[in-house]
């Protein structure tokens, strides 16, 4: 059975402090899956932070309405009234891991997302543009995607996953820490995207309402190609972006589906997975 969540467009999401903790939103709330194994586990931030990676990585933005998407609502809900810690990594999401394919039917490109063994996600895609291949001529044979992700790509994918988020000093100092690691040159840039979010940090500190900030969207978009260099995202990567961001917020955590939680899953990704693609 799936759930579905409703609200009217004048209502607030807000939690009273004498509400009770509620059940975390499963794997078996929101889709089709047979493996028991997963169909019983919570959605984590870092679980739709690394689907959100792998689309954006592989087929190059998220798909609306999407697993990511559906992944990301319920993850959100779970980090905010479950309980669910932004760190955990479902086990599925690391071994055997995610894996998105493209095969043409009839001249039109059906897109399969699944998770370990059970699908949760098949669509036509409208733009009839290929699912990403191999780069290096000299990798493994054309239709397996195995190069890592980039900072700079996992920075693009928190452009999609939190957007609309007003950048403040910790958004400033995780984009900063990845910066220095894709660069390897352990410093801001004067011009570079690091600068560029202390400086929306420091003006969004003055402005009281959220509309006339500058948004992680404004700053992370094309993040790659503001990059002076860039690298495959590494766990000791994840591990300095992370602690960034986690010591300049109230709290001392990350954010779902924020900078640290973005670089994190493409880092566990990198390690654990690779991208299946057939065309």
């Amino acid at each position: 059975m799936r759930r579905t969540f409703a609200r009217r467009d004048n209502e607030q999401p807000r939690r009273p402090d004498n509400v009770l903790q509620q059940e975390p939103i499963k794997y078996e709330d929101v889709f089709d899956v047979s493996s028991g194994h997963l169909a019983s586990k919570p959605i984590t931030p870092q679980d739709a932070a690394a689907m959100q990676a792998a689309e954006n990585v592989t087929l190059g933005h998220c798909q609306k309405g999407g697993p990511a998407a559906v992944m990301q609502s319920a993850a959100s809900h779970n980090a905010r009234f479950a309980g669910v810690s932004p760190d955990d990594v479902t086990d599925v999401i690391r071994d055997p891991g995610i894996s998105i394919s493209q095969t043409n039917i009839d001249g039109r490109p059906l897109i399969v997302e699944a998770i370990g063994p059970d699908v949760v996600g098949t669509y036509v895609r409208e733009d009839n543009t290929r699912v990403r291949r191999e780069r290096s001529p000299m990798g493994p044979p054309q239709g397996v995607v195995s190069d890592k992700i980039t900072i700079g790509e996992a920075l693009e994918a928190t452009a999609i996953s939190a957007g609309d988020k007003p950048v403040d000093q910790s958004d400033a100092a995780a984009i900063q820490a990845a910066e220095a690691r894709a660069t390897g040159l352990g410093e801001i840039l004067p011009g570079g995207i690091g600068a560029e979010a202390q400086r929306a940090a420091t003006r969004n500190a003055r402005i009281t309402k959220d509309e006339f900030k500058t948004k992680l969207g404004d700053v992370l978009t094309d993040a790659k190609e503001k990059l002076v260099n860039d690298k495959g995202v590494t766990l000791e990567d994840a591990v300095g972006v992370v602690g960034a961001e986690a010591r300049n917020k109230e709290g001392h955590t990350t954010r779902p589906g924020g900078v640290a939680a973005t670089v994190a899953a493409a880092a566990a990704l990198n390690q654990e997975t690779a991208f299946n693609v057939t065309v």
